[in-house]
């Protein structure tokens, strides 16, 4: 019986922090007809109950009018 119970804390351990994104954090005009977009994901800790970022990337779109 113990030995159900830490295998299941410790499967419970493993999965206790989940990753969504990517979102965008930023977006800015790059001066000449464009657009800087930063996008970065999120990581948050069940157990700590803290979220916090993770990787980061950044994309530049130019946009033009017709």
């Amino acid at each position: 019986m113990t030995r159900a119970i830490i295998l299941s804390i410790a499967i419970l351990s493993l999965t206790a922090c989940t990753t969504a994104g990517p979102y965008v954090t930023n977006l800015s005009s790059d001066g000449n007809n464009g657009l800087n977009i930063e996008k970065c994901t999120a990581q948050m800790n069940a157990f700590t109950g803290t979220v916090s970022t993770g990787e980061c990337s950044t994309q530049n779109i130019k946009l033009r009018s017709n």
